[in-house]
C-alpha cells in the first residue's frame, strides 16, 4: 500500500486593504454609538445630581425637633 504525502493547508486572508476598508466603513456607526452612549451617561449623572439636590432640599425644609 502506498503512503499518502501529508496535504498541506493553505488559508486565504483578505488583503490588509479590505480589513482597513470594511473598518473605515463601520467607523461613523461605532462614533454614533460612542456619541450615544456618552450622552446616555451624562443623562444619568444629571438624574442622580438632581435626586441628591432635591433630598437636601428637603432635609433643610424638615421642621427642627
Amino acid at each position: 500500500m502506498a503512503r499518502k504525502p501529508d496535504r498541506i493547508r493553505i488559508e486565504v486572508f483578505a488583503p490588509a486593504e479590505a480589513a482597513e476598508a470594511a473598518e473605515e466603513a463601520l467607523r461613523p456607526s461605532n462614533e454614533a454609538i460612542l456619541s450615544l452612549g456618552r450622552q446616555m451617561a451624562r443623562e444619568q449623572f444629571e438624574r442622580a445630581r438632581a435626586l441628591e439636590r432635591k433630598q437636601v432640599r428637603q432635609n433643610r425644609s424638615r421642621p427642627m425637633r
